[in-house]
């Protein structure tokens, strides 16, 4: 087992005088290093941890992002937003905290934050699963003092298949429906579950589909990011360039499950329908989604995933952010670690879209009008600074405001040693 790193403090892990990360109104907050990491209102410096929408408010003055997820954050963002870059493993110091960015397994340029300070490792995880993908770079454990988790499928039911299994499934299912003269509809996130989806199934086929795979714009926006990324997708047509129904025949559509049910999804009828989320693990929930078939693929740790990543850390303290929070702090608690349930934004695996604005129409979402980043509404019941809640919120998120300042400059991220690397939009 992993050794854990010795204490550089006295008194209770996550409650002594001077936490190294503190919870406010607007996210979690350094306040030595002067910086947020994943806050859900626009503030200044924003260390984000990956680009879902709960993640990544928009209207920021500055970013820092994984290197790797620069195009899904651009994509997101727009190109007017100020963002800087650091390939993982790397470090820099801002205000003497030491700063890194480690693979969290969760999507493309997806990260968990490591800080340093006095002696002190804090490591928020962001979003992660640890069954590695094509997709991504597979998560990494960091060691540290406290480990801020997620625990969105924190339950002893979610285990999932290897993913291989679930891809050699999904293929069948389109083989079979191409065969009865029906088109494939699977419905996934469009922002990496699809992506994801996309690459199983290539490896999962070979050469030899059952038929063309067409993308709803939202996610074909994200196969671009993608690829311009370097990451290898099987070829997509955007859904409204393929042609009349002989084309669609025996396809594959890729959207997002706000497509599901709307005037956009007829023009691929007969189609069967499916939708790919670890929700699925549940009896029920395909039949309250009305789909026909439900495929178990999650992009979080299942619950033997979960409980091996906050081990691995070898961290002496946990704070749960999202998910099934006090029952991962009491399972933890009961064999002697100290976890605490703390009130964020994050939604996780959330039963809505992760592309806001994707039931606009296609075409909006193919130029980006449907990708809008949403700005949660005013915090009324946050806490104070440094305390710790145990309740979650719940409040839905209003409209985003225009970024603050589009012409901030990346240099105070980076210090002497030179190893943050900036984008800037107008450059």
């Amino acid at each position: 087992m992993m050794a854990r790193l010795p204490l550089a403090y006295n008194g209770p892990m996550g409650h002594h005088d001077n936490p190294l990360l503190t919870l406010t109104d607007s996210g979690l907050y350094c306040k030595p290093g002067d910086f947020f990491i994943d806050p859900w209102r626009p503030v200044d410096r924003a260390i984000i941890t990956h680009a879902h929408a709960d993640h990544l408010a928009w209207g920021c003055s500055e970013y820092l992002v994984a290197r790797d997820g620069l195009a899904v954050t651009r994509a997101r963002l727009g190109e007017t937003a100020t963002i800087a870059t650091l390939p993982y493993g790397e470090s820099f110091d801002k205000n003497g905290v030491k700063v890194s960015l480690h693979p969290a397994g969760h999507i493309l340029g997806s990260a968990q934050v490591r800080v340093e300070h006095l002696g002190r490792v804090w490591v928020a995880s962001g979003d992660y699963k640890v069954e590695p993908d094509a997709t991504c770079a597979a998560f990494e454990p960091v060691r540290c003092h406290l480990f801020i988790s997620e625990s969105t499928f924190g339950l002893p039911i979610y285990r999932w298949r290897p993913q291989r299994e679930v891809f050699a499934d999904m293929a069948a299912w389109w083989r079979a429906n191409r065969d009865a003269g029906r088109s494939s509809i699977v419905y996934a996130y469009a922002l990496g579950k699809a992506q994801r989806i996309l690459a199983g199934l290539a490896a999962a086929i070979g050469d030899d589909p059952p038929g063309p795979i067409l993308a709803h714009g939202a996610v074909e926006a994200m196969n671009r990011a993608y690829r311009d990324s370097g990451i290898a997708l099987p070829t997509t047509t955007h859904a409204t360039e393929a042609g009349g129904p002989t084309a669609r025949s025996g396809a594959l559509i890729v959207a997002p499950p706000s497509a599901h049910g709307t005037p956009w999804t007829r023009r691929f009828a007969p189609a069967s329908t499916a939708f790919a989320s670890g929700w699925m693990r549940i009896r029920g929930t395909r039949r309250r989604r009305s789909v026909d078939r439900g495929f178990v693929l999650s992009d979080h740790a299942d619950w033997p995933g979960l409980l091996a990543a906050i081990d691995a850390t070898g961290a002496e303290a946990v704070w749960l952010t999202h998910g099934y929070t006090a029952v991962v702090a009491r399972w933890l608690a009961e064999r002697g670690r100290e976890a605490h349930a703390v009130a964020t934004r994050y939604e996780g695996e959330g039963e809505r879209d992760e592309s806001p604005g994707a039931e606009a129409t296609d075409r909006a979402a193919a130029t980006g009008e449907g990708e809008v980043i949403h700005k949660p509404a005013d915090a009324s019941r946050s806490v104070p600074e440094g305390e710790a809640p145990s309740q979650p919120r719940g409040e839905a998120p209003t409209e985003p405001r225009p970024p603050r300042n589009q012409t901030a400059s990346v240099g105070s991220w980076i210090r002497s040693d030179g190893q943050g690397h900036g984008d800037r939009g107008d450059a």
